[in-house]
């Protein structure tokens, strides 16, 4: 049902007297002189309820009410404020209510629960008289102020405290990315991705848009892609990716395996095919137990295997602390940007994706712009460092 819509019509005496409201603000409330420029603005001119309140800086309700009481009560009503008869109700979430609440939130659900729900919080509220009754959008609003999700979590590598393992590794690859660009020696991160093959078992159905039916003539609504849920399983791969953050280059490759020796076999490629002229590159990795000079060995004969380990400089990330590898961070740029929603049958289509990608990522010149240092690792994560013997 549309609003009414009020209409004011002031004499010439009211017109005076909010004038001198206006002109002589210091002897009225700044809510009679906002009430009063209300009333005048909807004399003078034709402007609507919306173009009124901008103009005064008010809400639109607030204007149309000020009409609305001049119209049936008269100027007096419209510039006064309204006594309230009754007293205002008083509200029923306390601090002490509230903080109640949140620990609720934050314990362990209750049995049978995998997580607390805004209803459950409300029942639990009730049942143990916290308050005699609550709705669960109380409860939301009172969360959300609050910033608590108790309906959500967050996978992490979380680190041990006092770890000076994880310590000694972290600052060994945070220093390695607080030094400038050099091409001679080149700073290299690397990861791995294991990825499932699939195949389609029946064929998806395209989106489609907005559009008339040419039979009928009648529009129907656009669709979403439809995929089926039945897949075909085609064996499994691994990705590699390799990249040099401060060149704004990577490379990606899929292999069938990730044994030693493709781990030996994808860093002689990086070696002979993009950095033939370079005698030291400094290789920043996880530190799973395929990532080491052994493998150089395994794969090749010893002259080639010592040169390889001569040239590559290695520098392992911490246990828990994959997030400081540059590389993963391009992983997840890969699977959101080319492999979200994709059901990839083999080794050859795949790398055929990932060259695309790689390609389009190169010639953009996409890099990472990594701002955690040292100072903040001590400051920030300052939990993790031990407390040393000697000052």
């Amino acid at each position: 049902m549309p609003k009414t819509k009020y209409s004011v019509k002031l004499t010439e005496e009211e017109i005076k007297r909010l004038r001198e409201i206006t002109h002589k603000g210091s002897k009225n409330s700044a809510q009679t002189i906002i009430h009063a420029n209300i009333l005048l603005k909807s004399n003078e001119t034709q402007k609507t309820v919306r173009e009124i309140s901008e103009i005064i800086e008010v809400s639109p309700t607030t204007v149309n009410q000020v009409r609305k009481i001049y119209t049936t009560e008269g100027i007096e009503a419209a510039l006064s404020r309204k006594t309230r008869i009754s007293p205002p109700n008083i509200s029923k979430i306390t601090g002490e209510f509230e903080a109640a609440v949140i620990a609720a939130a934050l314990s362990p659900a209750p049995k049978g629960r995998s997580n607390w729900t805004l209803r459950l919080l409300a029942e639990h509220c009730i049942d143990r008289k916290y308050i005699v009754s609550i709705s669960h959008t109380a409860i939301g609003e009172m969360l959300n102020t609050n910033e608590v999700k108790p309906h959500l979590s967050k996978y992490w590598c979380i680190p041990k405290e006092n770890d000076s393992h994880f310590v000694a590794a972290m600052e060994d690859v945070l220093g390695i990315y607080q030094k400038e660009y050099n091409p001679k020696i080149p700073v290299l991160c690397m990861d791995e991705k294991p990825i499932q093959l699939l195949d389609e078992i029946i064929a998806r159905v395209s989106a489609k848009p907005l559009r008339t039916d040419p039979d009928t003539g009648l529009v129907k609504p656009g669709e979403l892609e439809k995929i089926d849920y039945q897949y075909e399983r085609c064996g499994t791969a691994s990705i590699f990716i390799f990249c040099e953050p401060l060149a704004g280059w990577r490379y990606v490759r899929a292999l069938e395996r990730r044994t030693k020796g493709d781990f030996a076999m994808m860093l002689a490629e990086i070696s002979e095919t993009f950095y033939p002229d370079i005698e030291r590159i400094l290789l920043i990795s996880d530190n799973l137990n395929t990532h080491n000079i052994s493998a150089f060995y395994e794969a090749f004969p010893p002259q080639f295997a010592y040169r390889l380990a001569q040239k590559f400089d290695f520098h392992y990330t911490p246990k828990h602390g994959s997030w400081l590898n540059i590389a993963e961070c391009e992983l997840s740029s890969l699977a959101i940007q080319a492999l979200k929603n994709q059901r990839i049958n083999s080794v050859g289509l795949l790398n055929e994706i990932l060259t695309d990608w790689q390609s389009d990522r190169n010639l953009r010149q996409k890099g990472v712009n990594w701002q955690f240092s040292t100072d903040d690792a001590r400051l920030k994560l300052k939990r993790l460092y031990p407390n040393p013997i000697f000052e």
